[in-house]
């Protein structure tokens, strides 16, 4: 198949259970749950979206027609930021990302980024069953969407979202290693940051997960 990819850089990763680990961050382009295009905002299932994932535009974006040469590309962008040789705890780390990563990520391109030496994460909204040889799944369920992926490393909900099928007590029964709560980034980010972290001090099972690489300008 052909990949198409809207971005790919170098950063250390900002949410979630490994945060700030250096990681490549593989954006595909698409989503099945908006178009990417404002005027759609409004009638989409996911409304909140606060990524670019539309077109090959950004860095390193492009059309790949084959896994090995996507891998090929993840590598030399690792390669010329990271020190190069193996140190313990340093393994190579890619976070597939979107849009919906799993509408592309299949097999063949989990099996040639392992030939490089990288884990392979991803970061998808559930609605799309994951392939098998992923070291990392982390599932961020939006509301209004069939949650097929029902389990895995991490569950990250962004929050509040008002209908009740996005309310943490859904979820909670799933099975994941880590619970999240991510506030919502909106023009009452810091009235969401409050009320995820009293959420997570009356339910000790989730955990407040902050986009720290907004914090500190990092892509």
């Amino acid at each position: 198949m052909t990949y198409t990819v809207k971005e790919a850089f170098y950063t250390l990763q900002g949410e979630g259970a490994q945060t700030g680990r250096a990681a490549v961050f593989l954006r595909f382009a698409g989503c099945n749950l908006w178009s990417g295009l404002e005027r759609d905002r409004d009638e989409a299932v996911c409304r909140f979206c606060d990524t670019d994932f539309v077109g090959t535009d950004g860095e390193n974006g492009g059309k790949f027609r084959t896994a090995a040469e996507l891998a090929e590309l993840v590598t030399s962008i690792w390669c010329a930021n990271a020190e190069p040789g193996e140190q313990p705890g340093g393994r190579r780390y890619v976070v597939c990302t979107g849009g919906e990563p799993l509408l592309q990520l299949d097999p063949p391109l989990i099996g040639a980024l392992h030939a490089q030496g990288f884990e392979v994460a991803v970061e998808t909204n559930g609605t799309v069953e994951a392939p098998a040889g992923l070291d990392w799944i982390c599932v961020s369920p939006k509301a209004n969407s069939e949650l097929v992926l029902t389990r895995g490393n991490e569950l990250k909900l962004v929050y509040p979202q008002d209908e009740a099928e996005a309310q943490p007590e859904r979820f909670i029964d799933l099975d994941f290693q880590h619970f999240f709560l991510q506030p919502k980034d909106d023009p009452h980010a810091a009235r969401n940051v409050q009320a995820a972290a009293q959420y997570c001090l009356k339910n000790p099972q989730w955990r407040l997960s902050l986009q720290t690489h907004k914090l500190t300008g990092l892509p």
